[in-house]
């Protein structure tokens, strides 16, 4: 079993330039440079929907998804919060009675 590979962004945007700019098939480009072509297409489906943030790398994110990610992180301490202050409301009901 082969280990998984992986690409720098700077190699991945070249390969799109050779299908997009040279005009070689998607099916050569892969072959000379050992891809398998679902791979090269996904990477051209990427860089066309968004090609300034196409291929972030590792541990980078796309603006949206920072962003996403902040928002969630507060729902859920907003959520706790919530909770808590249900718990203590009810608490206190109970003991003024």
């Amino acid at each position: 079993m082969r280990a998984r590979r992986k690409f720098t962004r700077e190699f991945k945007l070249e390969a799109v330039r050779l299908v997009r700019e040279r005009g070689v098939t998607v099916a050569q480009a892969a072959r000379d440079l050992d891809l398998g072509q679902t791979v090269l297409r996904k990477w051209l489906r990427a860089f066309e929907a968004d090609p300034k943030s196409a291929f972030p790398g590792q541990g980078q994110q796309k603006p949206e998804q920072v962003e996403l990610t902040q928002l969630r992180r507060e729902v859920a301490r907003l959520k706790m919060e919530r909770d808590i202050l249900k718990k203590a409301a009810a608490y206190f009901a109970k003991e003024s009675t």
